[in-house]
């Protein structure tokens, strides 16, 4: 006990973990509610002016100035094949941050942080599209009640827009 009481800075972390852990911020994104780790999660900004930057993949709008920080901004309907949506009063970006990358997703709006137990989440299926695997983006399916939810794989998305 005493090792806990007086505890390094693991045991807090381990602890944060275990509060965050299984926690999903569901967004819906075209006519899907898709669920983001929130352990990921550092800011749910309004939607505001996105610089453009010149040769870039379509889904990367450009980059915004949060806090003194430029950060890319993509948008998930175009990075997912979905058809632009003008943005609208709901219309709001996700920043996520993984390792030393930072990146804006935008949403078509935020609904609520759900728990998903590990036991209610399925690997996504398997099989191919023409565009390769389409599990690229997609970690699991959440089951909730009667609904199933599409975890993100926000490592994945992150990746392979920091690599483009």
């Amino acid at each position: 006990m005493s090792d806990q009481v007086s505890g390094s800075g693991d045991v807090m972390i381990d602890e944060e973990d275990d509060i965050v852990a299984n926690k999903y911020l569901l967004s819906k994104i075209g006519n899907e509610l898709y669920g983001i780790d929130i352990r990921f999660v550092t800011d749910i900004i309004e939607m505001q002016k996105i610089t453009e930057v010149p040769d870039m993949e379509e889904y990367v709008r450009g980059v915004i100035n949060l806090r003194g920080q430029v950060i890319p901004v993509i948008d998930l309907r175009l990075r997912f094949g979905m058809a632009f949506r003008e943005y609208d009063d709901r219309t709001c970006i996700i920043i996520v941050n993984v390792g030393e990358s930072s990146i804006g997703f935008i949403v078509d709006t935020v609904s609520e942080v759900i728990d998903i137990p590990d036991g209610s989440i399925d690997p996504p299926p398997e099989y191919k599209s023409e565009g390769g695997s389409s599990r690229r983006f997609v970690s699991g399916l959440g089951k909730v009640g009667d609904s199933v939810k599409l975890l993100l794989d926000v490592e994945a998305i992150v990746s392979h827009t920091t690599s483009t």
